[in-house]
């Protein structure tokens, strides 16, 4: 078994991914890479592509507490961890923002 886990910035103090994987040979069993950012002085959760209860999927998670799931029918784990790489690389500031927005309501 392979394990992976750290943490990296994205901005020094505000924006970071975490991410971590668990490898049986080649295949990729367990996954979670998430977007955090520093809002208010609180590192907050914004999104997190994972494999948690079996089914690779993408959670937005929301000020509020709540979360919108997209699952990727028929995706293996480690294309749903890549694509969820590339995604976070690209838009988290877009997360951020639409996170901060939903905050001030």
């Amino acid at each position: 078994m392979g394990e992976k886990d750290y943490i990296r910035s994205l901005r020094p103090g505000r924006d970071r991914v975490r991410y971590y994987h668990l490898t049986e040979g080649k295949r990729v069993v367990e996954f979670l890479i998430q977007y955090e950012a520093l809002i208010e002085g609180k590192w907050r959760a914004v999104v997190r592509y994972d494999s948690a209860h079996g089914d690779p999927h993408k959670d937005i998670l929301h000020p509020d507490g709540s979360q919108s799931k997209e699952y990727f029918p028929g995706w293996s784990n480690a294309h749903v961890l890549t694509y969820g790489q590339e995604d976070i690389g690209k838009r988290w500031r877009e997360y951020r923002r639409a996170y901060v927005r939903e905050m001030r309501g």
